[in-house]
């Protein structure tokens, strides 16, 4: 009876303890929100519905950037068409978008993309799809080779009271300091002075605001942190809040340090390619501006709602409603791109998960199921992939 005692009393002490959760430094206060800045890389994001002529600004300078880099290597007449490449959430279901992009090389129709957008596993999957095709056999390796135990380290059964989620990072953060190095950066950079774009978005939880972390600009910054902020914007990115650690990001306002808590951006919108305050066709039309833009969307998901029984129990029934938002959020999300497209004359082409695709799915990051996916995508894309001209049930 004593050993039964003093274990409840053990148990009883972890949880109080931990409820105390863990120690962060002080967060950017609500008056200081809108100057938190990076320091040494104060102009690399841009914070929704703020920071919109920064921005602009940034578009601007990509363009002219392109402009002298077309000039520089011989190009005469219309300008050529730009491609967007728009690459959304979906965890492990992210094998689909990796097979496809590897596909489309194999088919020798893939173009080159002036901006590539990332949302979770979007973000992962997108410094590489910037880059190329040299660099898809690593979008293979990521989505066909790993598991679970690469991705994630289980915590003990308390941790929802004792820690900042349910899991441990580590692994990722290993994994993507092999494959983000400096070279890589440095690759990004080359890019960045021709005027393409990277454009990762996460969730400033503190803030409830989606920011837009400009890649190409943190790369091309030179700063010794840059690799390091680069890292920790695409974990930021994937980190499902209560399941994965959110990412705590260094700031300064009005000289004093803060830190900002970030977190998946999937949490706000699945997916983006720019925000709708940026108007391409009238900001093209004042400076006399005349080419063909074509988007591309990648939903790495279903589209169908899927079936399921719930049990009627607690986790059975919250779990279903959340996967239920995400659902709907995704499609919404495709509407809203949807409708920035046709503003401003910009061809719509999307992909997704088909809905034959019925391999079973034991697990997340489950690698059987991700090689299938990716094995789907792959194939869809060689042949041609048939991408739908508008969101479903348009």
């Amino acid at each position: 009876m004593r050993s039964i005692t003093l274990s409840i009393g053990l148990i009883s002490t972890l949880i109080f303890a931990g409820c105390a959760g863990i120690i962060r430094e002080q967060a950017v206060p609500e008056y200081l929100t809108n100057q938190a800045v990076v320091p040494g890389m104060e102009d690399v994001r841009y914070r929704l519905g703020i920071d919109t002529e920064a921005l602009k600004k940034d578009a601007f300078d990509s363009f002219w950037r392109e402009a002298e880099q077309l000039k520089a290597s011989g190009h005469s007449g219309p300008l050529p068409p730009v491609h967007f490449l728009v690459i959304s959430g979906g965890g492990d279901h992210g094998a689909f978008g990796a097979g496809l992009l590897s596909g489309w090389t194999s088919s020798g129709t893939r173009p080159e993309f002036k901006l590539v957008t990332g949302v979770s596993t979007g973000a992962l999957i997108a410094p590489f799809a910037f880059l190329g095709s040299e660099y898809d056999a690593r979008l293979r390796n990521l989505y066909t080779n790993i598991s679970a135990e690469d991705i994630i380290e289980q915590r003990w059964f308390l941790a929802a009271l004792t820690s900042d989620a349910m899991a441990d990072t580590s692994p990722l953060w290993e994994l993507l300091e092999k494959e983000i190095d400096e070279r890589l950066l440095e690759a990004i950079a080359v890019e960045h002075d021709k005027g393409r774009m990277l454009l990762i978005a996460t969730v400033d939880l503190d803030a409830r605001n989606s920011v837009i972390w400009n890649m190409t600009k943190i790369a091309a910054s030179g700063d010794p942190k840059a690799l390091h902020l680069f890292r920790s914007v695409l974990i930021a990115s994937a980190s499902i809040p209560g399941a994965f650690p959110p990412v705590m990001i260094d700031v300064e306002a009005r000289g004093q340090h803060y830190q900002e808590m970030h977190v998946d951006g999937g949490t706000m919108s699945q997916l983006f390619i720019y925000p709708p305050e940026l108007h391409t066709k009238e900001i093209s039309e004042k400076q006399h501006v005349e080419r063909e833009r074509y988007a591309y969307i990648i939903r790495n998901a279903k589209l169908d709602p899927k079936w399921a029984s719930v049990e009627r129990q607690t986790m059975s029934i919250a779990e279903r409603a959340i996967s239920s938002l995400i659902q709907t959020q995704g499609v919404g999300d495709l509407y809203r791109v949807y409708l920035i497209t046709q503003r401003d004359g910009v061809d719509y082409n999307l992909a997704y998960v088909p809905e034959d695709f019925n391999h079973p799915h034991h697990e997340e990051f489950d690698t059987e199921f991700m090689r299938a996916l990716f094995q789907t995508g792959y194939e869809m894309a060689l042949r041609g992939y048939p991408w739908s001209k508008m969101p479903p049930g348009f």
